[in-house]
């Protein structure tokens, strides 16, 4: 029997939630299919949680930087607040009832199981208790089924019991050792807050320097505060194979040898489109991403939106995109288009990444005329003076090909860098000119004074 609805929409992660609540409030019939938990990995194994074990282990970063500021001082490392924190006010022990609940109150309907497309107007459910439902949409599918964690073809890996983040996150307790696979903004943050708890860490990187996507200048400064911290980071690091026993885990490389209590793949995520029937529609099961207009239709009657369109793993990325599908199908096709050229992202190690846009790198390889202007937040008055956890940089890339010179990319790496970023955002999503951006006054003495410093070496340079 078929049950008929205005709008379906498989995955009720940040971007599914919010655009089904929208839809439902707008008073059109929603109903929305989640296989796991409503909110998806941020509130539950991502954003949230790993940000409340980072914001504790600075708490206990800051303790031991009072001997170099203020006196002496003390830190017990005690990982069960984290761990109670964690279960109790982030994820209510990972239940959704009350995420379920915000939906349905809004008028949605709920359906616990896991969707898969059938036409462009009509989806398959497969719920828990083995039964099939068949949803009929009026007006269009929306597909919003996130990406899941991806392992490397390591010999022995598919039989041991790795962690991803999610087992990291979930943790009752700060293992007594830890090997990472995986330099990227994932595996760094939580391979620092481990360490600070007094985990011995490892960090493998099979390229030449951590944060990949990032500046250059950004991977060093990341590398040698974490090195400094006690972490023993390889990078260029080849796993030739990973044994698990009693004793623990032996990750095998070219370069000898890593045992630890606990291994934590974190080397990316992956879409899951062949069990999500996207071939019904005429999309390729096997691409890495649904490819999707500037309203997130990737068919007639289907919108896409969050991870599975590869436009950034990002929770802001999908809210973005659920607010342009929405006013899409609310307005039939007279609602924004999505902008994807000042996308900002946050590593959350300490000291932060915080980047927007394009890197020197990318701007070259679209064959941008660039230059670039780098500031050391050390040097700057509010790094001098902040003393003890210091270690950053802005790095400004401009255009030069357009009338005024406009910045297409920008980084802030400090112990504020994410918040400074905020501005960078700005100035990239708006094309604000750099001479503009010149003539601003910025307060003295703060981190994000040290853009203005990046401005008059970016005066300095020549376009390239």
């Amino acid at each position: 029997m078929t049950e008929t609805a205005d709008v379906v929409v498989i995955g009720m992660g940040p971007g599914g939630e919010a655009l089904a609540g929208r839809l439902a409030g707008a008073g059109l019939d929603v109903v929305g299919v989640e296989s796991a938990l409503v909110g998806g990995e941020c509130p539950y194994w991502g954003c949230i949680p790993s940000k409340m074990m980072v914001r504790a282990a600075d708490a206990l970063a800051e303790t031991r930087r009072v001997p170099l500021l203020a006196g002496s001082s003390t830190a017990e490392p005690d990982y069960a607040p984290v761990a109670r924190r964690i279960r109790e006010e982030a994820t209510t022990d990972w239940d959704d009832t009350i995420a379920v609940e915000r939906f349905t109150d809004q008028g949605g309907r709920f359906v616990r199981g896991t969707g898969r497309l059938v036409s462009t107007d009509t989806v398959a459910v497969r719920t828990d208790d083995d039964t099939e439902r068949i949803l009929s949409a009026r007006v269009g599918v929306v597909l919003a089924t996130g990406t899941a964690p991806s392992a490397p073809p390591i010999p022995g890996l598919d039989a041991v019991p790795y962690w991803t983040n999610r087992e990291a996150v979930s943790a009752e307790h700060a293992p007594a050792s830890l090997c990472v696979i995986g330099g990227g903004a994932i595996g760094l943050e939580l391979a620092q807050a481990f360490a600070r708890f007094g985990t011995r860490v490892t960090v493998l990187e099979a390229f030449e320097r951590l944060l990949g996507p990032e500046e250059p200048e950004a991977s060093d400064v990341i590398a040698g505060v974490l090195r400094g911290e006690g972490l023993d980071v390889r990078t260029g690091a080849q796993i030739t194979a990973v044994d698990h026993s009693t004793r623990g885990f032996t990750v095998h490389t070219k370069g000898g040898s890593v045992e630890a209590e606990r291994l934590l793949v974190a080397t990316g995520r992956r879409a899951e489109l062949r069990s999500l029937g996207v071939a019904e529609i005429g999309l390729d099961p096997e691409a890495g991403a649904i490819e999707v207009d500037e309203r997130m239709r990737a068919a007639p009657g289907v919108w896409a939106l969050g991870d599975v369109t590869g436009k950034g793993a990002f929770t802001h990325v999908s809210v973005h995109q659920a607010n342009i599908a929405a006013q899409d199908i609310l307005t039939r096709g007279k609602g924004p288009t999505a902008e994807y050229h000042a996308v900002p992202r946050v590593t959350f190690t300490d000291p932060e990444v915080g980047s927007v846009g394009l890197t020197e790198a990318r701007a070259r390889e679209q064959d941008l005329r660039v230059r670039t202007g780098t500031a050391r937040l050390p040097s700057s008055a509010r790094g001098w003076i902040h003393k003890a956890g210091n270690e950053g940089l802005v790095k400004l890339v401009e255009d030069t090909d357009t009338d005024a010179g406009v910045l297409v990319g920008a980084t802030a790496v400090g112990p504020s860098g994410g918040e400074v970023l905020g501005m960078l955002a700005l100035a990239v999503h708006e094309r604000v000119p750099v001479t503009r951006l010149r003539s601003m006054i910025y307060a003295y003495p703060t981190f994000h004074r040290a853009v203005e410093d990046a401005l008059n070496d970016l005066a300095e340079s020549s376009a390239e």
